[in-house]
């Protein structure tokens, strides 16, 4: 997550991707401030610090397919006093699995008989006038619970989130209830006038 803030941190601002992510500004300041200077982690970050690329070589050394369970005690076999529980926390934090059988995991499934959609605005992604021009994205976080799947509106006048939705799962309704969430939130000023008339009557 941290990461995913700092890429898009210029684009979107800290607070309101905190926000979409469910995470406090101060997490992530935190996560800063001990990247500008080690001393600052906690003794638990700094003994992850120090497991993080044994672990990684051990893995590589047993070619890549240990689990979490073989991984454990390939690093006891190696003098590492570490919880079980701890080096599957860290297994997910640097991004290694053991090999499973079946089929792998697919999060895209492009359809090349479709045509590719037209650039309508040649790369300009700035707007001379709010609501002038939206610009969508959809992503995914992974967390300790798993992953979870981001959808963003943000209006390229200001570079301001106008619709966003947070799902367990990628299904196409939470990306669309965003877009909703955008054009209701955007709404011309008359039509809340209409809708405010019709409601006192």
């Amino acid at each position: 997550m941290i990461a995913f803030i700092k890429e898009h941190r210029g684009v979107c601002g800290v607070e309101p991707i905190c926000r979409v992510l469910q995470i406090a500004p101060s997490t992530f300041y935190a996560h800063l401030a001990v990247e500008n200077d080690p001393d600052k982690a906690s003794d638990r970050a700094k003994r992850d610090a120090e497991l993080r690329p044994a672990m990684k070589r051990v893995w590589d050394d047993n070619r890549s397919v240990y689990g979490a369970c073989k991984l454990w005690h390939a690093m006891r076999h190696d003098g590492f006093d570490v919880a079980r529980c701890t080096v599957e926390r860290l297994m997910r934090d640097i991004g290694i699995e053991g090999v499973r059988r079946g089929k792998k995991i697919k999060t895209t499934w492009p359809d090349k008989a479709l045509p590719c959609p037209m650039d309508r605005v040649n790369r300009q992604f700035r707007a001379s006038m709010p609501n002038q021009l939206w610009v969508s994205d959809f992503t995914y976080v992974s967390t300790w619970q798993g992953f979870v799947y981001v959808a963003f509106v943000i209006d390229t006048f200001a570079n301001k989130i106008v619709g966003w939705r947070a799902s367990r799962s990628q299904q196409t309704q939470f990306v669309l209830d965003a877009l909703e969430q955008a054009l209701y939130e955007r709404r011309p000023a008359d039509s809340l006038i209409h809708h405010s008339d019709r409601g006192s009557q």
